[in-house]
C-alpha cells in the first residue's frame, strides 16, 4: 500500500508534453462525443447491459477494483478498469484527449481536474449533481474543483486526507500521553522533540519530504487552514504563503531541523519513500496520508493536523472522476457515477475497507462505528480543503517549483527570502 500511496506525491512525468497535447482542446465543448444527454439520464441513469471503460491511476488500484467488482456485481452495466501507472497517467490522458479516445469514465488526481476541465475533458454534469438529494453533503473541495463557469463536471473518486498520526509506543517511551495527541502547532514540536530525546538508535521525532513539493502541500497547507489563512486567494493565481501563519509553519520546522528532531533523509526525501520511517517505527509524530491507516503495523494515535494557533484541518487530495468528453454512453456512466455516491457505495465498499467516505452524512457509520480514529478522519475531512489553481503544478509539484525553493530556504537554508519567493509562486499562478 505505502509504495503505491507515496508516488502519489511526486511529478507525474510527461506532464509538459502531456499539456501541449490538450493545448487547444478548450475548444471540445463539455458535453461533446455524441453521448446520450445527461441531463435525459434520470436521477440514476442507464444500466442497460452497456461495456463502460474506465481508467484510474496505480496510487487508487485497490479502492478502483473494489468499486469496479461491486458495481459490476449489482449491474447489468459492467466496467472494464485499466490501471495506468502513476508517472505515466498525464501523458496518457493528454494522448488519448487529442485523439479523441479518452475512456467514458476517468479519474484525475485533484489537483489536476481544474486544469483539465478548462480543457473541456469532462462532460457537464450539473444537472445529474444538483438532481441528488444528498450534493450538500458531498465533499465541497472536489466538487469546487470540478467547477468551471457555474458548472460542475466531477465527483469524488477516492478521497486522500492527511492527518497528525503518532506512534503511542513511543509516546510512552517519551512520558507522553499515547491518547491525547499535539492541539497546536508548537505541541507537535514540542512532543517531536521528546521522542528525539529518547535517543533510540536510527528513531527521529518527527519526518517529511523536504525535497518533494507535494508532500509539502499536503502536510504544510492544512496548518495554515487551521488558523484561518488561505494558502492562495480564490481564484488561486496569487500566493499567500508569507502571511504570518504560514511563516509560523516554516519556523516550527526550521527550528525542529536544526534541533537534529527530523529524520535526515527528510532533506532530500521526493516523495517515494516520504511515509517510510513512520511505517517502520522509527519516527514519533508526523502528517501522515490517512489511506495507510489501514496498513500501519502499529497502534497510533490520529487527529486533524493543527495550526500555530490550534484548532485542525486536512489537505483533501485523492482523485476526482467525470464522463470524459469522449463517452458516447454518457446516460450509463452516470449510473456508474450516481452508484458511486450511493450509501451501498460509500459504506458498503469503501467504509467496510477502512477508506474515507466522500458524503459528510455517511461519516458515522457501521464500520467506523468500530474504530473511533475512523469517525475523526471522516469529520476533519469536513474542515479540510483542496486548493486548485490552473498553475498547481507547475507552481507546487514540479520539482523545480518556487514552492519547493520556498520551504528549502526557509527550513534548510534559514535565508529571510519568504516573501520574495512568495511572489515568485504568484509569478507562476498568475501566468
Amino acid at each position: 500500500m505505502r509504495s503505491t500511496h507515496t508516488r502519489r506525491m511526486q511529478r507525474v512525468g510527461g506532464v509538459l508534453a502531456a499539456s501541449a497535447l490538450l493545448v487547444g482542446l478548450a475548444a471540445c465543448s463539455s458535453g461533446g462525443g455524441g453521448g446520450s444527454p445527461l441531463a435525459s439520464a434520470g436521477p440514476e441513469g442507464v444500466d442497460d447491459g452497456s461495456e463502460l471503460t474506465l481508467w484510474t491511476r496505480a496510487p487508487l488500484e485497490k479502492q478502483a477494483k473494489l468499486l469496479v467488482e461491486a458495481y459490476n456485481a449489482s449491474h447489468e452495466n459492467q466496467v472494464k478498469l485499466t490501471v495506468v501507472p502513476n508517472d505515466d497517467y498525464v501523458a496518457k490522458v493528454g494522448a488519448a484527449a487529442g485523439s479523441d479516445s479518452l475512456p467514458d469514465l476517468f479519474a484525475a488526481d485533484i489537483v489536476y481536474v481544474p486544469n483539465w476541465v478548462e480543457q473541456g475533458l469532462f462532460q457537464d454534469l450539473t444537472a445529474n449533481i444538483d438532481g441528488l438529494d444528498f450534493k450538500d453533503e458531498i465533499n465541497k473541495g472536489h466538487l469546487a474543483a470540478g467547477t468551471a463557469d457555474g458548472k460542475e463536471h466531477v465527483l469524488p473518486f477516492v478521497l486522500d486526507l492527511s492527518m497528525l498520526f503518532w506512534n503511542k509506543e513511543l509516546y510512552k517511551e517519551a512520558g507522553l500521553d499515547p491518547e491525547q495527541g499535539p492541539t497546536t502547532l508548537a505541541e507537535f514540536a514540542e512532543d517531536a522533540k521528546a521522542v528525539q530525546a529518547l535517543n533510540k538508535p536510527d528513531t527521529y521525532g518527527t519526518a517529511t519530504g523536504l525535497n518533494c513539493g507535494g508532500c509539502l502541500v499536503f502536510t504544510w497547507f492544512p496548518s495554515v487552514w487551521a488558523d484561518g489563512e488561505q494558502v492562495m486567494n480564490k481564484e488561486g493565481t496569487e500566493s499567500l504563503l508569507a502571511e504570518d501563519g504560514a511563516k509560523e509553519v516554516y519556523s516550527t520546522w526550521a527550528d525542529l531541523w536544526k534541533s537534529g528532531a527530523v529524520l535526515p533523509s527528510s532533506k532530500d526525501e521526493a516523495g517515494p519513500t516520504w511515509t517510510a520511517g513512520f511505517t517502520e517505527g522509527k519516527v514519533g509524530v508526523m502528517p501522515y496520508p490517512a489511506t495507510l491507516l489501514s496498513s500501519t503495523p502499529f497502534d497510533v494515535g490520529v487527529s486533524g493536523i493543527p495550526g500555530p494557533k490550534g484548532g485542525d484541518s486536512t489537505f483533501v487530495g485523492g482523485d476526482g472522476i467525470g464522463v470524459s468528453k469522449d463517452s458516447k454512453k454518457a446516460a450509463q456512466s452516470w449510473n456508474f457515477l450516481s452508484w458511486l455516491m450511493s450509501e451501498d457505495a460509500q459504506v458498503g465498499v469503501l467504509a467496510k475497507d477502512n477508506d474515507v467516505v466522500s458524503r459528510s452524512d455517511l461519516a458515522e457509520n457501521e464500520y467506523s462505528s468500530k474504530d473511533p480514529r475512523l469517525v475523526t478522519i471522516n469529520e476533519v475531512a469536513s474542515k479540510g480543503d483542496t486548493p486548485y489553481s490552473l498553475n498547481f503544478q507547475e507552481a507546487f509539484n514540479s520539482p523545480t517549483s518556487p514552492w519547493l525553493t520556498l520551504v528549502r530556504n526557509a527550513v534548510l537554508e534559514g535565508t529571510d527570502t519568504v516573501d520574495a519567493d512568495s511572489d515568485a509562486i504568484t509569478d507562476v499562478l498568475s501566468q
